[in-house]
């Protein structure tokens, strides 16, 4: 009876491991869709209001971005200072993530991709930027996604 009983209980256990499992996998990849339509809208906010509004909007609270020579930009009013200069008032900034992965709670997750930056010089002349961009997001409380890192 005893033997009967272990092997009712450890297919019971395995039974719920192998569900838990299957569950865990389908919410990571839920959460990456979730962070590709962040990603997305993002980027279609940066068209549509400018990058210093779409910046600002997406960052966390504690936000920080790194650009040109190691320069660390920390939280949401300083990201929007930074990409409220003329500059980027008239540049157009393009990015798709080719790769998504995702923490196992679902809580945090990491993108990269990449960017093409378009704007004109002094003299009114077209340029272009390309590179590769790495951005770390994090889950906020009201389940949106906000990036931490850029």
């Amino acid at each position: 009876m005893k033997r009967v009983y272990f092997y009712f209980t450890a297919s019971i256990v395995i039974s719920f491991a192998s569900c838990s499992n299957e569950k865990n996998e389908i919410s990571i990849e839920q959460t990456r869709t979730e962070i590709r339509d962040a990603e997305k809208a993002f980027e279609t906010m940066a068209g549509e209001k400018g990058i210093a509004e779409a910046f600002w909007f997406y960052a966390d609270s504690t936000a920080v971005i790194k650009r040109q020579n190691d320069t660390l930009i920390h939280g949401k009013e300083g990201i929007r200072s930074y990409y409220s200069t003329d500059f980027y008032k008239n540049a157009l900034v393009k990015w798709s993530p080719d790769f998504i992965d995702v923490s196992g709670n679902g809580d945090m997750a990491y993108t990269y991709g990449k960017y093409v930056w378009q704007s004109k010089d002094s003299s009114g002349n077209p340029i272009e930027f390309k590179g590769v961009f790495h951005t770390v997001w994090k889950r906020q409380k009201n389940g949106e996604w906000k990036y931490v890192w850029d």
